[in-house]
């Protein structure tokens, strides 16, 4: 595994956080709570030490789950969560907390996101409120996920920002006109999810004959149109040969393309699958050249420019 620091801190983060979604239940299939903490736990012992959680994933059971998994090896991980958009007022922000640090089993987070901005509550009064729980100790840092450029400059001047968490991949882009460069510029950790496109960085729908379920919630996602899929065959074909080299999976490459980014710190990867799993954190290990890159990015630019709702 690979490390860097958060932020303006001095607090370590791992290249891959284990991304905990998918263990507080939704519209997917979910394996049962022994599983899950022993992968958390297999993760912490292969050197992932990075964990991403949320209150509002399985109305606080993903942040039960990683409490449980993690806190007798507490000071050897790196635990963040996020506040909901409906709990940005002030006394709301510190309720969320107190309810986090409960469910997590632990005095302090180490990095608390405002989930998804407000459009009511001023970001000054949410920031107040992140500021007093870092005073307090109850938080090491703040960070914004979702926030646009504008958003992340209007947080800054309340608050010392350590980390963003966008969506970020292949085939959502949009996080490089301006927001990541004025993130680099600003010490601002880049922590992204959906590194592999809800799966479909995996290869699986293009290259395997996977196809979805007709309740599956990913049905309405733009990159699973159908006119859509059939942009994307270039990309995975490429993807495919490219990992092939590499002897690789195609997963490990289109992760690997996340990290190789400028002013990357980290790639969120959530999953259940203990062999995807073994196989995801090996990206960090991929070191793909800058014609790979450049093929792969040009690519993807292109289908992008392309798709349709």
């Amino acid at each position: 595994m690979k490390y860097t620091f958060l932020g303006k801190t001095n607090i370590k983060i791992s290249k891959i956080t284990h991304g905990c979604m998918e263990l507080g239940g939704g519209p997917w299939e979910t394996l049962d709570k022994k599983h899950n903490i022993a992968l958390l736990e297999q993760a912490l012992d292969m050197g992932v030490t990075s964990f991403d959680t949320a209150e509002i994933y399985g109305n606080g059971n993903s942040e039960r789950i990683v409490g449980e998994a993690l806190k007798t090896k507490r000071n050897d991980c790196f635990i963040a969560s996020k506040v909901a958009r409906e709990n940005l007022k002030y006394d709301d922000v510190i309720k969320a907390c107190e309810n986090s640090l409960k469910n997590l089993q632990t005095d302090y987070i180490d990095l608390l996101y405002v989930h998804w901005p407000s459009y009511e509550v001023p970001i000054e009064e949410t920031m107040n409120a992140f500021n007093k729980l870092k005073s307090d100790g109850k938080i090491r840092a703040i960070g914004v996920s979702n926030f646009s450029l504008e958003q992340i400059k209007q947080a800054q001047k309340y608050a010392q920002i350590d980390a963003l968490q966008p969506e970020y991949n292949m085939l959502e882009r949009s996080i490089e006109n301006g927001l990541l460069k004025h993130c680099n510029e600003n010490q601002i950790s880049v922590l992204s999810y959906n590194s592999i496109a809800k799966g479909i960085l995996s290869g699986a729908f293009h290259l395997y004959g996977k196809a979805l379920a007709e309740d599956d919630f990913r049905q309405q996602k733009l990159v699973f149109k159908p006119h859509n899929l059939k942009l994307e065959q270039p990309l995975l074909n490429l993807l495919s040969d490219i990992a092939n080299t590499h002897e690789a999976t195609v997963s490990q490459i289109s992760i690997a393309w996340v990290i190789a980014q400028k002013g990357m710190s980290s790639a969120i990867v959530g999953t259940q699958n203990t062999k995807h799993f073994e196989e995801n954190i090996k990206a960090v290990d991929i070191e793909l050249s800058n014609d790979e890159i450049k093929q792969i990015s040009q690519l993807s630019e292109e289908i992008i420019s392309q798709f349709k709702e």
